[in-house]
């Protein structure tokens, strides 16, 4: 509980220092995810996502990404990962097209602790370190060599079920996470973003759920005083396949 009381102190002072500013950029997005969990045995996963994003209005491809991670369950509430994630990026801004994609390559690593609070509802929290190396670019084209820096990412989740019958269930997913630049590159935006979600997540089967959910992202660029105020609809489909039963192990 004092963890949490900590991040909200900081979450608020970090809020408070960005709405400070006045030059923000009013954006619209939509997600659209494929997230496929591949469980190996009782201890060991593969998750693999497919993430394209593209502007609203007006209608412009922002980015798509590959991320794949090993997770490995320490027990029934603690895991870890760690994965690589491929970045190509068109733009940030849809009023500004490029004739190149901005590629990043990043390697993450976190961990994620759950816990049950009642029946129907489950506090989860993640810690995630990211190594970013994004290629160097100016308006016009790609140039040589890359620039490194950290992010470290801590993210507050809650889930509660509104609904369960057997294989199907009906749940909503709410939470709030805090994002922190470091590194030599990084001199005016330590603060990098704030990403507040809700979304109602549907379970057709043991296998295939869908998730539609509104994102609040209010990010700071490297500027210090220009920042991202981005309203996003993000649409998951997930898919889970269990090697496990087919080779006739206990769920």
């Amino acid at each position: 509980m004092k963890r949490i009381k900590i991040f909200g102190f900081l979450l608020l002072c970090f809020i408070a220092r960005a709405q400070t500013e006045k030059n923000v950029d009013q954006q619209s997005l939509l997600w659209t995810r494929y997230f496929n969990q591949l469980t190996i045995n009782n201890s060991w996963s593969i998750h693999t996502e497919f993430d394209n994003r593209i502007f609203i209005n007006p209608a412009e491809q922002n980015l798509y990404l590959i991320r794949i991670q090993g997770r490995y369950k320490i027990n029934n509430n603690i895991e870890v990962g760690a994965g690589y994630s491929y970045f190509s990026v068109a733009t940030q801004d849809p009023d500004i097209t490029n004739d190149f994609r901005t590629p990043e390559h990043r390697v993450q690593q976190d961990i994620s602790w759950k816990q049950d609070l009642s029946s129907s509802m489950l506090l989860h929290q993640r810690f995630q370190v990211e190594e970013r190396f994004i290629h160097n670019a100016n308006k016009e084209e790609l140039l040589s060599g890359y620039t490194f820096n950290w992010r470290f990412r801590y993210r507050l989740q809650g889930e509660f079920t509104c609904w369960k019958k057997e294989n199907q269930y009906l749940k909503a997913i709410v939470f709030d996470e805090l994002m922190i630049n470091a590194g030599e590159k990084i001199v005016k935006n330590t603060f990098d973003q704030n990403r507040i979600y809700g979304a109602a997540q549907y379970g057709i089967n043991k296998n295939i759920a869908l998730e539609l959910g509104y994102l609040k992202s209010f990010q700071q660029r490297a500027s210090g005083v220009d920042y991202y105020d981005r309203d996003i609809i993000r649409f998951t489909f997930y898919h889970k396949i269990n090697l496990k039963k087919n080779k006739g192990q206990p769920n």
